[in-house]
């Protein structure tokens, strides 16, 4: 995939890393000199210190050739802009950073995938991951719905019975979806009849913000 990522702040590095690895083709478009020539020097790819709100800066990196343009600056306005001209340009796949909630709206109404308030998300896990050490893989997504993985302990309610039987019981609510089973090293997707052992991992979607109490019960 040819992919052009403006901004190479730490989002944007980790990004770089990752697409890197997965032998995408990079660009990278970035403002402060000396950071773009920092990722020069760390990743054989093409970095061009320029501004992204400038549609030649866009199609000197490729634009008419590119599968995908992800931008993750910490400034809306700049996001917004690069956006824009990236859906004028025809980039195939246009993802962005939103920083405040209230403006996510007006990207998507460009046909923008984003990601909302990645401070929040990664407060959200921090914040879980100390308050509820039994939890892991906690991710918070833009609707406010969790997924996040916990160990079944000898005494939950789950254990012994059907995922059916739990939700009859009410021990599973309405808003609870077990997406996955991991056993002995494997793991499954499960159905009603799926019994709950001790020791089992569940990878768990809440349409809402699980409470402690619920957590602690399930994990028992």
């Amino acid at each position: 995939m040819y992919m052009i990522v403006v901004g190479a702040g730490s989002i944007g590095t980790s990004l770089i890393g990752i697409a890197v690895k997965e032998k995408n083709n990079v660009v990278v478009v970035e403002s402060t000199a000396d950071r773009a020539h920092e990722i020069s020097n760390l990743y054989d790819i093409t970095v061009i210190n320029g501004d992204a709100t400038s549609s030649d800066t866009l199609r000197e990196a490729g634009s008419d050739r590119a599968d995908a343009l992800i931008v993750t600056t910490s400034d809306d306005a700049v996001n917004l802009m690069v956006v824009s001209i990236a859906k004028e340009l025809k980039i195939p796949s246009i993802v962005s950073i939103v920083n405040k909630k209230e403006h996510a709206e007006f990207f998507r109404k460009l046909g923008a995938n984003v990601m909302e308030n990645p401070e929040e998300v990664v407060a959200n896990h921090l914040y879980n991951a100390a308050k509820r050490p039994t939890v892991r893989d906690f991710t918070m997504l833009s609707q406010g719905d969790q997924i996040f993985r916990l160990t079944v302990q000898e005494t939950s309610p789950l254990v012994g019975r059907t995922l059916a039987e739990s939700s009859r019981r009410g021990t599973l609510p309405p808003t609870i979806l077990i997406m996955a089973i991991e056993r002995d090293g494997k793991r499954e997707i499960p159905t009603g009849n799926s019994t709950i052992q001790a020791g089992d991992v569940l990878t768990i979607f809440s349409l809402e913000r699980a409470s402690d109490e619920l957590v602690e019960t399930l994990t028992g």
